[in-house]
């Protein structure tokens, strides 16, 4: 790798998500900002009238984008805003509802997009957000976008949730709470803890970082009178890592970990389940929060909130998140491709 490859433009992929939802408003308001363009060229997979109309909704002060129809990917002009036509006809938009329309539109573009990053046509992918019932489909059996890309480009994942004060992995990803307890195994917790510690090298750019793990029980089981669960799992699992060479830590009772602000110790935690990391992290960052899908050979961020019907198109949604997660993409890439070159030809 180069170093002009390092540092150039960014072919960034945007899948529109819900088109019913905030999507729409928080990629058109990011990309308002001109200085958007200049480390990325932005190709979005979606429409150019479905963008037009989320358009007009908008303040006078988001009308200056103008939108550049492309036919491929390979086409993308830089310093414009590039946009896929997926479908040519007249779509219906049902602001603020779900529709079976607005999940197969969500479907094709993260199909499209997915293709191309594949095939090396867009280096980048942010998503935005899905309803994660209109989307389903005889080929679109999953919970979410981690669970759809683990199983496209057949790699471990892990969903980690990034802000400037933390970065918490899930675990367990979407799984139901009744579930997340046998779901919890000394294999899956190496797994995971190692997904981690190299994404926090490699996407992150941390040395030798340092890793807690959250306990299942209250009290981390208090010695076993209110579960074994990290006793005989939990904790032998961290110590393997731990003599591995990972600096991991813990379990930690989530209670006082986040109430002592412990977490600021670490550059990296990883939850057991999904409300036990996601809650913490949105009390501390729900405008500016990404997902991001560590663990994959691509990278994929997406706002930390949903289609938010309740507001849509009304333009009041909070591009922050989305920024943040274009910003988050380009960062990581960055990241790899210099850890890249730096480890290419190390010593045995």
């Amino acid at each position: 790798m180069t170093k002009q490859d390092t540092n150039s433009k960014i072919r960034l992929a945007i899948t529109h998500g819900d088109i019913n939802g905030i999507g729409y408003e928080v990629i058109l308001k990011t990309f308002s900002d001109a200085r958007m363009f200049e480390h990325c060229t932005p190709i979005l997979y979606g429409s150019t009238k479905v963008a037009s109309y989320h358009k007009k909704l908008l303040s006078q002060h988001h009308q200056e984008l103008n939108f550049t129809a492309i036919h491929d990917a390979r086409q993308a002009q830089d310093k414009k805003f590039n946009v896929i036509n997926l479908v040519p006809d007249e779509v219906k938009i049902d602001i603020g509802k779900s529709t079976e329309m607005a999940g197969t539109l969500s479907r094709m573009a993260l199909e499209s997009a997915c293709n191309d990053l594949k095939n090396g046509n867009v280096d980048v992918l942010v998503t935005a957000p899905i309803n994660k019932k209109n989307i389903q489909s005889p080929d679109f059996d999953f919970p979410g976008h981690t669970e759809y890309l683990s199983s496209k480009f057949q790699g471990k994942s892990l969903m980690m949730m990034v802000c400037d004060r933390i970065r918490i992995g899930i675990m367990t990803n979407h799984l139901a709470l009744e579930e997340v307890p046998n779901a919890i195994t000394h294999d899956l917790l190496i797994e995971k803890i190692s997904l981690m510690h190299e994404s926090l090298k490699r996407d992150f750019g941390v040395p030798m970082p340092k890793i807690a793990v959250l306990a299942l029980d209250p009290h981390a089981g208090d010695n076993g009178v209110i579960g074994n669960k990290d006793i005989t799992v939990v904790k032998p699992a961290i110590d393997e890592a731990y003599n591995n060479g990972i600096l991991v830590y813990g379990p930690y009772p989530s209670d006082g970990f986040f109430g002592s602000s412990e977490f600021n110790k670490f550059d990296g935690v990883l939850a057991l389940y999904h409300d036990q990391g996601l809650i913490p992290f949105k009390l501390m960052s729900f405008t500016e929060g990404v997902n991001y899908t560590a663990g994959l050979p691509i990278i994929r961020t997406s706002p930390a909130h949903g289609t938010a019907y309740d507001i849509a198109g009304k333009n009041v949604a909070s591009e922050q998140s989305f920024r943040a997660a274009v910003r988050l993409a380009c960062d990581i890439l960055r990241h790899r491709r210099e850890y890249d070159e730096l480890t290419a030809n190390q010593l045995k």
